[in-house]
């Protein structure tokens, strides 16, 4: 008995495979249309919350930048007295019911969702002035908390 020279027989499995992948690469590409393009935030439902950048099952928020968020305070951008009129990261202009980081060492100022982001490349100093987001005594604080707790 012979192995067959060609799969010409199998051609439904082989639509079904192209049909697929011709499905995923729609998907990719409604993805980086809906989510990457600033553009299109405008004709978006303003009602519901949509997600500026959707994380992939593989990654993950490093540990320095939840412990940073954890000590670096959000206000509303209402509350600040003297506010600057945009985020230096984004370049968008402030709305009063925003979410805002105020970085403790140096002051600046910037939404929430850019600072977050930033660190979630593992970045620890302000994109602005790159002044450490935790002073050198509230980091050895935390790190002998750790050691203590360990």
């Amino acid at each position: 008995m012979r192995f067959p020279l060609s799969y010409s027989d199998f051609s439904i499995p082989k639509i079904i495979h192209n049909t697929s992948c011709f499905l995923g690469l729609i998907k990719e590409l409604l993805y980086v249309i809906l989510f990457y393009q600033p553009c299109v935030e405008a004709f978006l439902d303003p009602d519901i919350d949509w997600p500026t950048r959707l994380k992939t099952r593989h990654e993950k928020t490093p540990l320095l930048a939840v412990l940073t968020r954890e000590l670096l305070p959000v206000v509303k951008y209402s509350e600040l007295v003297n506010p600057p009129e945009n985020c230096a990261v984004c370049l968008h202009e402030f709305s009063d019911s925003e979410e805002i980081r105020k970085l403790t060492n140096c002051r600046h100022v910037f939404h929430r969702e850019c600072v977050d982001r930033w660190m979630d490349h593992e970045q620890k100093t302000c994109p602005l002035c790159r002044t450490p987001f935790i002073s050198d005594d509230v980091e050895e604080a935390c790190n002998n908390k750790i050691r203590n707790a360990a």
